[in-house]
C-alpha cells in the first residue's frame, strides 16, 4: 500500500487534509492553525511532495521526516503535520479494520465525558446558557468566561476593582445557576496578568471551579508556574503549545494541573499520545483542546479512548448544540443564521460516528477515526478566512480577549 494523493481542502472555517492510497483507502485530518490556514495549506503541499509514494503505515517515521527536515516550527507547520498525522492514523485503522485507538493500546473507557461551550454578550445570556446546558444533560460547561464576550469594536476599560469584582460575582452566578451537579471550566483566554490571575483565583475558589484555563499569555512558562503555585484553583493550559518538548518544560515547572494538547496542532495523534504519557507520569490530567470541526473531535476521542489520565473532552458547538449564542470570534456567521442553525450547518460538512448521551461521547468502534467528509464538501461550504481583528483598550492599545 502506497500513498497516491495528498489533498488540502479549505472548507468553511477549516483546513482538512485528505490522503488517498493506491488501494482506495482514504484518511481525513485537520489543521489547528486557526487564523493561518492558508499558510498551513502551503506546508501540507510541501509535505505532499515527500509523502506521495510512501507507505502510509510508517506513521512515526513520516512524523520524524516532516518535523526534522527543515528545523523550523510554528503553528502553520505543526498544524500541517498534525493534519497529515491524523489522516495516516485514520488510514491505518481502516486498513486493519479497527478504530485508530485500538492500534494505540486499546480503549481504557467506554465513554468520554465532554463539556459544551457557553457564550454570551450579557451576563444574563451566559447564566442562561449554563442552565440550558445543564437541562440538556451536560455535567460540565466550558469556554465559560467570567468576563463578557463583548464585540471587539467596543473599547475596553475597567478599574481593577470593577474587573475583579464583576468576574468573581459572575462565577458565583454560574454556580448558583447549576448547583454542584455541573462542573465549571472557567475560560480566561489569556486576558490577565500573573498577579491578576492569582487575585481572581482566590476570589472564585469558594465556587469550586474545576479549573481556570489560560489565565495568562502562554509565552513565559515561569510566569505560568508562578500563577499555578499561588492559585488555589487548578490551572489548565497548553492549547498554544506545539511540541512534546514545550509540554515537558511546562510540566517540569509544575505550571499546569490539566494539560490541554490540541491534537490538530501539537503533532497529531502521535504526539498527543506522547504528551498524555508525559502528563500521566506527573499525575496531571488531560483535557484535549478542540475548537474545530467534528474531524478534530473524532481525533481527540482516539486519545480519550486510550489514555488513562484523560478526564474531559472539549465539545465545540460546531459539533453539537449551541448555548448562549453564536461565538463572538472568528469568521462572521451567515446573515440571518441562528446559533443552532450555524452549528447544524457546520456539522453537516461530514458524516460522523460520534454520539453524545447524557454528557458523554460513546467511544465509537468505527474503523479509523470514524469521520468522512461529504462529497464535494469544498463546493458546498466555500472557505471563509477568519478576519484579522482584536479588541482595543480605551487608550488605543491592544488587549487580549
Amino acid at each position: 500500500m502506497k500513498i497516491a494523493q495528498v489533498e488540502s481542502l479549505l472548507v468553511d472555517r477549516y483546513l482538512f487534509v485528505r490522503i488517498t492510497t493506491d488501494t482506495g483507502i482514504t484518511g481525513i485530518g485537520e489543521s489547528g492553525a486557526w487564523g493561518f490556514l492558508d499558510a498551513s495549506r502551503g506546508a501540507i503541499e510541501t509535505f505532499a511532495e515527500y509523502l506521495v509514494g510512501q507507505d502510509p503505515l510508517r506513521i512515526e517515521h513520516h512524523f520524524q521526516m516532516m518535523y526534522r527536515w527543515s528545523h523550523f516550527r510554528g503553528a502553520a507547520i505543526m498544524g500541517a503535520i498534525s493534519a497529515i498525522d491524523i489522516a495516516l492514523w485514520d488510514i491505518a485503522g481502516k486498513h486493519f479494520g479497527v478504530p485508530s485507538y485500538q492500534l494505540l493500546g486499546g480503549k481504557v473507557r467506554d465513554r468520554a465525558r465532554v463539556y459544551c461551550h457557553a457564550y454570551g454578550q450579557t451576563r444574563e445570556q451566559l447564566v442562561g446558557a449554563c442552565r440550558d446546558a445543564k437541562a440538556a444533560g451536560f455535567t460540565a460547561i466550558g469556554h465559560l468566561t467570567p468576563f463578557l464576550d463583548e464585540p471587539t469594536t467596543v473599547p475596553l476599560f475597567e478599574t481593577h476593582a470593577q474587573k475583579m469584582g464583576a468576574a468573581i460575582d459572575a462565577v458565583r452566578q454560574y454556580r448558583e445557576a447549576v448547583g454542584n451537579d455541573v462542573d465549571l471550566c472557567i475560560e480566561i483566554h489569556r486576558r490577565l496578568t500573573p498577579h491578576e490571575a492569582v487575585v481572581l483565583a482566590r476570589g472564585i475558589e469558594q465556587y469550586h471551579p474545576m479549573f481556570m484555563e489560560d489565565p495568562i499569555l502562554p509565552d513565559n512558562m515561569d510566569a505560568m508556574a508562578y500563577v499555578a503555585a499561588n492559585s488555589p484553583v487548578p490551572i489548565a493550559t497548553g492549547e498554544r503549545l506545539h511540541t512534546i518538548f514545550e509540554f515537558e518544560m511546562l510540566l517540569s515547572k509544575n505550571a499546569v494541573q490539566y494539560v490541554r494538547p490540541d491534537v490538530c496542532l501539537c503533532g497529531g495523534i502521535t504526539h498527543a499520545k506522547k504528551i498524555a504519557a508525559l502528563a500521566e507520569a506527573r499525575h496531571v490530567s488531560v483535557v484535549p483542546h478542540n475548537p474545530l470541526s467534528p474531524v478534530s473531535t473524532a481525533a481527540c476521542i482516539q486519545i480519550a479512548a486510550c489514555c488513562p489520565n484523560f478526564v474531559l473532552q472539549e465539545y465545540p458547538n460546531d459539533a453539537g448544540q449551541t448555548f448562549g449564542g453564536v461565538p463572538p470570534q472568528g469568521a462572521e456567521p451567515l446573515v440571518g443564521a441562528s446559533a443552532d442553525g450555524e452549528a447544524k450547518r457546520r456539522n453537516s460538512l461530514m458524516n460522523t460516528s460520534l454520539q453524545v448521551e447524557a454528557g458523554f461521547i460513546i467511544i465509537p468502534d468505527a474503523p479509523g477515526i470514524g469521520v468522512e467528509l461529504i462529497e464535494g464538501v469544498e463546493q458546498h461550504f466555500p472557505y471563509r478566512r477568519r478576519p484579522l481583528r482584536t479588541r482595543r483598550h480605551l487608550d488605543g492599545s491592544v488587549v487580549d480577549q
